[in-house]
């Protein structure tokens, strides 16, 4: 049986080898909350107060990401909008080191 090295998640990771970035215990104070649109059809399946955050070490990683995310994506159709709603968020005590 295979045991991670890293310890600081609640559960084990089945398949690191799948993971883009190691698991890390470094400061992620930066985030993207991201959410639906009020009355979007999807809310239906995961419920109206659905959000997803992530985290990043830096502001520039952040934006980089909400960049990437919030474009219009190659295989979007004409007149097609986004159904999910960015917002920065920011854990104060992490990037003010108190």
């Amino acid at each position: 049986m295979l045991v991670p090295k890293f310890t600081g998640w609640p559960m084990g990771i089945s398949n690191s080898h799948n993971l883009v970035e190691p698991p890390t215990t470094e400061p992620r104070p930066y985030g993207l909350r991201v959410s639906l649109r009020a009355l979007d059809p999807f809310a239906k399946l995961c419920g109206a107060d659905w959000q997803r955050s992530h985290w990043f070490r830096t502001a520039a990683e952040r934006d980089a990401a909400l960049a990437e995310m919030s474009r219009k994506h190659e295989y979007s159709r004409p007149g097609d909008r986004p159904a999910l709603v960015y917002t920065k968020v920011e854990n104060l005590a992490a990037s003010r080191g108190l």
